[in-house]
């Protein structure tokens, strides 16, 4: 039978990897992102399995927008098996001394209200079967604070970690489950927003988005009788 899921940020980075290592695998995977064009560009890229993708351009930190193709999703695919939470954002302006209001806001929105909006839009309908898997891609950086990522991005990946924590207590008894990925530096698009980005030699040692869309995979396909309740990965 055709297993359903939903994955945010698919037009790049990890969201991208996981959403075609599914499709390669025969999932149905309904892409969320603020760009179509990106979107389609993943869709692309997944050539011929590209056929159980479908693209719904949306902007996870409006609530609006998230429950409107929460709803589209629904009737299309009948039901949601696991949620993917990859959606996540940065500022070049990030300390303290330097973050705007506004550039604030963009952050929170994107990394802790998006996640919470989706696991609102689709876990009612997982508790209603008595099963569902919901992976939060986190940072490193909700585990510790550091000046490379910024008190914003920390402040939402601390919030991120507690969204996981709080679905495994009120949740693991209606059969559901979550996962929180921390990853260390991955090369992805994100890196554009540093300060100071990192030259190609610096991205050559992080590790891919492949590796952490191999994380998530893992995590999915355990029994459901096993939660991986967070995962800490770093490159070697």
């Amino acid at each position: 039978m055709t297993k359903n899921c939903v994955v945010t940020g698919a037009g790049s980075g990890v969201g991208r990897a996981v959403v075609l290592k599914l499709a390669q695998q025969g999932w149905r995977v309904a892409l969320l992102g603020r760009r179509l064009e990106a979107l389609q560009e993943t869709a692309q890229l997944a050539g011929q399995n590209a056929t159980n993708l479908k693209l719904y351009a949306c902007d996870v930190g409006n609530e609006t927008a998230v429950a409107d193709s929460g709803r589209r999703i629904l009737a299309e695919f009948g039901t949601v098996d696991v949620l993917v939470n990859s959606a996540g954002t940065n500022v070049p302006r990030r300390s303290l001394e330097e973050l705007s209001p506004m550039d604030y806001h963009e952050m929170i929105n994107a990394n802790l209200h998006g996640p919470y909006y989706l696991v609102q839009a689709f876990l009612p309908q997982m508790r209603a079967r008595g099963e569902g898997t919901i992976i939060n891609i986190v940072s490193d950086a909700g585990k510790l604070a550091s000046p490379k990522a910024g008190p914003g991005y920390v402040m939402s990946k601390f919030g991120l970690a507690g969204l996981t924590q709080s679905i495994n207590a009120e949740e693991r008894g209606r059969g559901i489950r979550a996962c929180a990925i921390f990853p260390g530096d991955i090369d992805t698009p994100l890196l554009n927003k540093r300060p100071a980005p990192p030259d190609e030699t610096a991205r050559a040692r992080m590790m891919q988005p492949e590796d952490i869309a191999d994380c998530v995979l893992f995590c999915i396909q355990l029994p459901p009788r096993v939660i991986v309740e967070e995962m800490l990965v770093r490159p070697r």
